[in-house]
């Protein structure tokens, strides 16, 4: 009963965690971006592999998005005012969240030059 409950617990942590993130401009964005890449892999006829693997590089892509977004969350809780650390912390977070962005759109992009 222990480990059901703390599962519950976590799963409730979580959910919270989506909800936080989903305020987030770019994760909104991301979440567009996926749909959009959903329907046009429909659309050229991408295989259920394709499917699967667009999936999950957006689930990798929305988890380093949330880490980025904690990252910024701290730090602004660190300082208000302007500091070397806090603009290396972001600029990391973001570059992560880049890559994830480029590895989707390459892949996207072999997807769709292989369908055409």
């Amino acid at each position: 009963m222990k480990h059901l409950a703390h599962i519950l617990m976590a799963a409730g942590y979580s959910w919270g965690g989506l909800r936080r993130l989903l305020h987030e401009t770019a994760a909104q964005a991301e979440v567009m971006f996926f749909g959009l890449l959903l329907v046009v892999y429909g659309l050229v006829g991408a295989s259920l592999g394709q499917f699967a693997i667009l999936i999950m590089l957006f689930l990798f892509t929305i988890a380093i998005e949330a880490l980025n977004t904690a990252i910024e969350v701290l730090v602004d809780h660190l300082t208000n005012e302007f500091a070397e650390f806090a603009r290396h912390a972001k600029d990391l977070g973001s570059f992560a969240v880049f890559c994830c962005l480029t590895m989707i759109s390459l892949y996207s992009l072999y997807v769709l030059y292989t369908h055409l």
